[in-house]
C-alpha cells in the first residue's frame, strides 16, 4: 500500500470486529442523553439487510485464498447480510466487467481488493457516483474518491518491523550482513516493504544489505532466487523474505545448498511458516504479518456503512476513511498467540 496510507487510523482487525459496543460519549452531555443522539456503533445484533458485493483479484496465492476465505465466513456469521462475490481473476478488463455486474445489481456496498489499484480506479469512480460505497481492500485505488474507506495492510511498516526484529537481533555483531528476497518489483507494496526495511537497517550502522533479489510470491521463484542468492553470497547473518508463500521455496533450496548460520525473518503469516518457527526446525525464526482478516474487517465495515452505524470502540458517528492494520513480529515468544491466525 502506498506510504500514505501509514496516515491512516492504525487498528489491529480485532478492533473493529463485531461484538463490541460502543461506549464513549460524543457531546459533554450527560451519558444518557448522549446516548439517544450519538448514531449507534455496528454490533452483531441483526438490523437493516444489507447486500454486499465483492470482487477480488484470482486466488492463485495462500493469502488471497484467505482473503476470500475470511470474507465470506464473516458475511455468512451475519444473518441481515447477503453475499454476492464475483469469480476472483486477474484480468483488468473481466474484474472491471465483474464490478459493472454488481454496480447493475444494485448492491448496497461494494468491497473491492483490486488486482492492480490504478487500473480499476475508475471502477471505483463509477460505483461511488453511482451512488454505491465502497471499502477498498488491500491495494489502493490512485484517488480517495473512487472509495469511502480503505483497509488494508502497512507494507512499508511491515519493512520496518521486519528490520527492526532483524537489527536488534545482529546489534551487537561487527560487520552484519544481510540479504532481501523481494516480491515482485513493478508493485508498489514491494518497493514499500524495501523502503521500510531499508530505513530500519539505518538506525543499526554496523548492519550492511549486502544483496536483494525480487522473486514472484510463488514457491518455484522463492526457490530459485532464494538459490541464486545463496550461491552468490557464501556468508550472511539474516534474510528477510517478503512472502511466505515463495518462502516455501527458500527452505527448500536452503536445505539443498545444506546451508545454515543465518536467521530468516518471512512475511504474511502463513501457517507453514508459523509450524517451522513454533518446531525451531529451520533458519526461519519469525514472521512479519500481513493478516487476511483484514477481509473479514472490510465485511464488518461494509456492513456497518450500510446500516448507517460507526465502528465499535471510536467515538465517531461514521467509519473512519482509512485503517491500516498492524504486522506484528511473530517468534518463538508470541507464537501460541497467533498461531490460530495462520492461513494455508
Amino acid at each position: 500500500m502506498p506510504v500514505t496510507s501509514r496516515r491512516g487510523l492504525l487498528f489491529g482487525t480485532a478492533a473493529i470486529g463485531a461484538g463490541a459496543v460502543l461506549t464513549a460519549c460524543t457531546s459533554n452531555e450527560p451519558e444518557a442523553e448522549a446516548s439517544t443522539t450519538a448514531r449507534a456503533a455496528a454490533d452483531d445484533k441483526p438490523g437493516k439487510h444489507v447486500t454486499i458485493g465483492f470482487a477480488g483479484p484470482q486466488a492463485d496465492h495462500g493469502w488471497l485464498n484467505a482473503i476470500n476465505v475470511q470474507a465470506k465466513q464473516r458475511a455468512e456469521s451475519y444473518s441481515d447480510v447477503t453475499f454476492v462475490p464475483t469469480e476472483g481473476s486477474n484480468d483488468t478488463a473481466v474484474q472491471i466487467g465483474q464490478i459493472d455486474t454488481l454496480i447493475n445489481k444494485k448492491v448496497d456496498v461494494l468491497v473491492v481488493l483490486p488486482g492492480d489499484g490504478k487500473a480499476l480506479t475508475q471502477a471505483g469512480l463509477k460505483a461511488m457516483r453511482a451512488g454505491i460505497p465502497v471499502i477498498n481492500l488491500d491495494r489502493v485505488f490512485d484517488t480517495p474518491q473512487a472509495y469511502r474507506c480503505w483497509i488494508g495492510g502497512d507494507n512499508y511498516g511491515m519493512g520496518l518491523n521486519a528490520g527492526r526484529y532483524i537489527g536488534e537481533k545482529l546489534k551487537d555483531k561487527p560487520g552484519a550482513k544481510v540479504v532481501e528476497l523481494a516480491g515482485i518489483d513493478n508493485l508498489e507494496l514491494t518497493r514499500q516493504r524495501t523502503q521500510g526495511f531499508d530505513d530500519a537497517l539505518k538506525t543499526y550502522p554496523n548492519i550492511r544489505k549486502v544483496a536483494r533479489q525480487a522473486a514472484d510470491f510463488t514457491v518455484e521463484s522463492g526457490q530459485a532466487k532464494m538459490a541464486q542468492l545463496l550461491q552468490a553470497q557464501k556468508q550472511f547473518d539474516a534474510i528477510w523474505n517478503h512472502d511466505d508463500d515463495q518462502g516455501v521455496g527458500a527452505l527448500r533450496a536452503v536445505d539443498q545448498a545444506g546451508r545454515d548460520g543465518f536467521l530468516m525473518v518471512g512475511g504474511a503469516g502463513a501457517k507453514s511458516a508459523m509450524d517451522h518457527i513454533k518446531a525451531d526446525d529451520s533458519v526461519l525464526k519469525a514472521t512479519v504479518l500481513y493478516p487476511p482478516s483484514m477481509a473479514a474487517s472490510a465485511i464488518d465495515l461494509a456492513r456497518a456503512l450500510g446500516q448507517s452505524k460507526g465502528v465499535s470502540g471510536i467515538s465517531e458517528a461514521e467509519i473512519p476513511t482509512q485503517i491500516a492494520v498492524f504486522s506484528a513480529v511473530v517468534d518463538r515468544s508470541n507464537i501460541d498467540t497467533y498461531l490460530p491466525t495462520g492461513f494455508n
